[in-house]
C-alpha cells in the first residue's frame, strides 16, 4: 500500500467533506495501516477522522496507536464514545492503555467500562510487571473433556468473536484444571459426536502467571506458538498470551539490552517522549562509574612516566592499542551476550569457548601485528625493537580482550546479573587498564627503559 498516496485521498475526502465515502475507504484498509496513517496526521485532522471511523474499527486501530496519540485521542472523546472503546478493547490491550494512562484518565475510563470489562482489566492488574499474568488476555475459548466436537463446535460460535484467537482451544476439567488442547482443524475434521476427550492433545505447553516475559518469549521461540497458556500455582487456566504480544516484548527485551551494553539505564519510554532530565537521569550513572574506573588507565600511564619521556614515540601507538583491546573484547562479549539470550550457551561451555576465543584472538592478533609491522617499518620508520613492542602488545591484547569479554558476560549470567551490562562499555574500560599495563611492561622490558 503507498501510505503516502492513501494519507493524500483521506485528507482530500475530509477536506471536501464526503464523509460516508471516506468512512467507506476507511473500512477497505488494514486497521494497522489506518493507525499508521493516523500517526501522520495533524492532532485535528487525526481526532476527525478516527470519529468517522466504525466502532469496531476504532477499537482495533486504537490499540495499534502511540500511547501519546492514544492519550490525546481517549481525553478528546466523549465518556459515551471513550466507553466504546475501552469495551471493545481486548483486555490485554486495554490493561496496558490504563497502565499508561493519568489516574483521572483511568478512573473516567473504568467508569464508563461495563461490569466484565472492569472485572477482567482489574485480574490483569494485579500480576506484577513484565510476568506472564500482566501479558496474557481472558478472551479465550475453554472447552469440557466430555463435550462433543458438535457441541464445542456451537460454544465456539457464541464465545469466537470475543476471542482473542480461535485456532487454538483449551479443554478443562470440573476444576478448571487445564487437562489438554484442540486445534480447530481437529474440530473442523472430527465426527460430530466424538469426544473432546478422545480428540484433544494432552501434552499441554504452558507457563505460569509469575513466569518472566522474557522466558515466555523463548517458550514462543522454542515451539512455534501462536498461543500459549497461562496457569496458576494449581495448573487452573487463568488466561492465554498471543504471538502478537510476544513480538512487542521481544521488541522491548532487544531495546533494553541494546540500551545496557551502550551503557544507558532502560527506559521504558521511546526516545522521543523521553525528557532532558529524564535522559540525563538514565545516563549519567555509568558514565561516572566509567569515568571513574578509566582513572586506572591515568595511574597506569603516571607510573610508567619516566619510561614514556624516555621513548616519547611509545605514547603515540597508546590509542590505537586500547582501541584495537576494546573492539576484540567488544566483538567476542556481544558475540556471548545474544548466545546467552537465545539460550545456545550455557555456563558448561565456559572452557570450549575461551579455548574458542583464545584461537579466534591468535589468528587475529598475528593478522593485525603482521600488518602493523608492515605499517610501522615502512611508513612510520620507527625502528625495529620499537615496532616489535608495539606488534607483540596487539597480539596479547587482543588475546587477553577476547578472554575478558567472553568470559564476563558468562560469569555475570552465573552470578544473577544481567549480561548486556558486562558489554562494550564495561569491558572496554577493563581491557584499556590491561593493554596499558601490558605494552608499557614490555616496553620497559624490551627497551630496557
Amino acid at each position: 500500500m503507498d501510505e503516502i498516496k492513501v494519507l493524500d485521498e483521506i485528507l482530500e475526502l475530509l477536506g471536501t467533506k464526503q464523509y460516508t465515502v471516506l468512512r467507506q475507504r476507511l473500512s477497505e484498509i488494514n486497521h494497522a495501516d489506518i493507525a499508521d496513517i493516523l500517526e501522520e496526521m495533524e492532532e485535528d485532522d487525526r481526532l476527525k477522522v478516527f470519529r468517522i471511523l466504525p466502532k469496531d474499527l476504532a477499537a482495533d486501530v486504537f490499540a495499534y496507536l502511540s500511547v501519546d496519540n492514544q492519550q490525546k485521542i481517549i481525553t478528546s472523546l466523549s465518556d459515551k464514545e471513550a466507553s466504546n472503546i475501552i469495551n471493545n478493547l481486548m483486555a490485554d490491550d486495554a490493561t496496558d492503555l490504563l497502565e499508561e494512562m493519568p489516574a483521572s484518565v483511568v478512573k473516567r475510563l473504568l467508569a464508563g467500562a461495563n461490569a466484565a470489562t472492569r472485572r477482567d482489566i482489574n485480574h490483569l492488574l494485579r500480576y506484577p510487571d513484565q510476568s506472564a499474568g500482566s501479558l496474557m488476555t481472558v478472551e479465550y475459548v475453554d472447552l469440557k473433556e466430555a463435550q462433543t466436537v458438535a457441541d464445542a463446535l456451537e460454544r465456539l460460535r457464541k464465545k469466537g468473536a470475543d476471542s482473542e484467537t480461535i485456532e487454538t482451544l483449551y479443554v478443562l476439567d470440573s476444576s478448571r484444571k487445564l487437562v489438554g488442547i484442540v486445534t480447530l482443524r481437529d474440530l473442523l475434521f472430527a465426527e460430530p459426536d466424538a469426544v473432546i476427550a478422545d480428540i484433544m492433545e494432552e501434552n499441554v505447553i504452558s507457563v505460569t502467571t509469575l513466569t518472566d516475559q522474557e522466558e515466555v518469549a523463548a517458550q514462543f521461540k522454542k515451539y512455534d506458538f501462536t498461543a500459549m497458556p497461562v496457569v496458576d500455582n494449581e495448573n487452573r487456566l487463568v488466561g492465554i498470551i498471543t504471538v502478537d504480544d510476544i513480538v512487542d516484548i521481544m521488541v522491548e527485551e532487544t531495546t533494553e539490552d541494546m540500551e545496557k551494553m551502550a551503557a544507558i539505564m532502560p527506559s521504558d519510554k521511546p526516545y522521543i517522549r523521553t525528557g532532558i532530565f529524564e535522559t540525563f537521569k538514565k545516563r549519567i550513572p555509568w558514565l561516572l562509574l566509567l569515568m571513574v574506573s578509566a582513572t586506572f588507565t591515568g595511574k597506569i600511564i603516571q607510573s610508567f612516566e619516566d619510561a614514556l619521556a624516555a621513548c616519547a614515540v611509545l605514547t603515540a601507538f597508546i590509542p590505537m592499542l586500547m582501541d584495537t583491546g576494546g573492539n576484540a573484547g567488544g566483538q567476542a562479549s556481544v558475540t556471548i551476550i545474544r548466545g546467552l539470550s537465545l539460550d545456545e550457551i550455557e555456563y558448561k561451555d565456559t572452557l570450549k569457548i575461551i579455548w574458542k576465543e583464545i584461537r579466534v584472538a591468535v589468528l587475529c592478533g598475528v593478522t593485525l601485528a603482521a600488518a602493523n609491522f608492515a605499517k610501522l617499518m615502512l611508513f612510520d620508520r620507527v625502528g625495529l625493537t620499537v615496532s616489535l613492542v608495539v606488534c607483540l602488545t596487539l597480539v596479547l591484547v587482543v588475546g587477553m580482550a577476547k578472554v575478558v569479554g567472553c568470559t564476563l558476560p558468562i560469569a555475570a549470567k552465573k552470578l544473577g546479573f544481567d549480561p548486556a551490562v558486562m558489554a562494550s562499555p564495561f569491558i572496554t574500560t577493563i581491557v584499556d587498564a590491561l593493554s596499558l599495563l601490558v605494552y608499557l611492561r614490555i616496553a620497559t622490558n624490551l627497551l630496557h627503559l
